[in-house]
């Protein structure tokens, strides 16, 4: 099968479940910043990885890619196909709550905002994180319009509170200094 198939030459393309749609769709725009976000989170992984950081969080960013392309399958999906997809569960958000629990544990307390930056790799999670967040603005953008992804929405804002707390402990685990804003 050929990668390229032609059908989508005329500006419109498929839910999963055969409707076609605009690629302007809202839908689409949603499914679509997940799915950037997964390959920053993926490239994020990729670079702790190489540089042989945080071994455990390594393996929680192979998780949440697959949960990512659950999320970006529901969306994708029309309502009646969404019910023999993968779900995201309460199970899946809770792993994101343990993690980000565990970590802020390890980490000092601060009483200010944090600026990206300090390490390629603590950006990369900044990177990751301002992209998931929006794609969660246009999964409630779609959201408003079909109320169809309650468990999405909560996974991804876990998500971005998760790549925030993981971005503050990569910088302690490699001692970069971590750039409080302070005006």
């Amino acid at each position: 099968m050929s990668v390229y198939t032609k059908t989508g030459d005329g500006g419109t393309t498929s839910l999963v479940g055969g409707t076609r749609v605009s690629k302007c769709d809202l839908r689409l725009e949603a499914y679509g910043a997940i799915d950037e976000a997964q390959a920053h989170v993926a490239l994020l992984r990729d670079s702790l990885v190489k540089k042989v950081v945080l071994a455990d969080q390594q393996d929680v960013l192979l998780r949440v890619l697959g949960d990512m392309m659950k999320a970006s399958a529901i969306v994708a999906a029309e309502p009646d196909v969404k019910k023999v997809l993968p779900e995201i569960t309460r199970d899946d958000i809770a792993m994101l709550e343990k993690q980000i629990d565990e970590i802020e544990k390890l980490l000092p307390r601060i009483d200010k905002f944090t600026l990206p930056g300090g390490d390629t790799l603590v950006s990369l999670s900044h990177v990751a994180r301002t992209i998931v967040r929006r794609a969660e603005r246009r999964v409630v953008a779609v959201e408003h319009a079909t109320e169809l992804f309650p468990e999405v929405l909560l996974y991804l804002n876990r998500l971005s509170d998760y790549l925030y707390v993981l971005g503050r402990r990569i910088s302690q685990t490699i001692n970069s200094e971590e750039i409080l804003w302070i005006p």
